[in-house]
């Protein structure tokens, strides 16, 4: 099942994306050491601001990805989707898969496009993105940094209500 996590949803959802940070360092922009010790009230008001969908496999939360519009006149038609992860024993059932169709669907109905960065090394995510329809439109060149080391992040987009490119 995905639904969209409430504030109720905080404790489980502090869970994995702690879990998220500790097992993939160079995923994302965030890190470990500086969420760890945000109360769950921190995490609450992230499920308050942001729209961040959950997996679950019976009451087991096992995915998570946010959704976040951009704001401004000139640039709310698009999105983001951000802090996605699957824990390792439900990778490869189609519930990544499902969690990004279920966002897709989300951000269809609210903006004209939606947006991504993926470290360049995560051939997986690549995959993952690319069947459900992302396009690449651009590579940052060292956009993280973890210990000394550089990695880049592919910019992918999904475009809503548009023909062409």
């Amino acid at each position: 099942m995905i639904r969209l996590l409430t504030p109720t949803d905080a404790a489980l959802y502090r869970a994995i994306r702690l879990e998220a940070l500790a097992a993939h360092l160079e995923a994302f922009a965030s890190t470990f050491a500086r969420e760890q010790d945000k109360p769950l009230a921190w995490f609450e008001e992230r499920l308050t601001t942001s729209d961040v969908f959950g997996a679950f496999i019976a009451e087991e939360l096992v995915g998570v990805a946010g959704f976040w519009r951009q704001e401004g006149a000139k640039t709310e038609h698009k999105a983001v989707l951000w802090g996605m992860y699957v824990r390792p024993h439900a990778r490869k059932s189609g519930v990544a898969r499902r969690l990004v169709d279920a966002l897709a669907a989300h951000a269809a109905e609210r903006v004209e496009q939606l947006q991504l960065a993926v470290v360049s090394e995560n051939a997986a995510a690549i995959r993952l993105y690319t069947a459900a329809g992302f396009v690449e439109y651009g590579r940052e060149v060292e956009a993280l940094k973890l210990d000394g080391r550089y990695f880049d992040e592919i910019l992918m987009a999904l475009f809503f209500n548009r023909s062409g490119k």
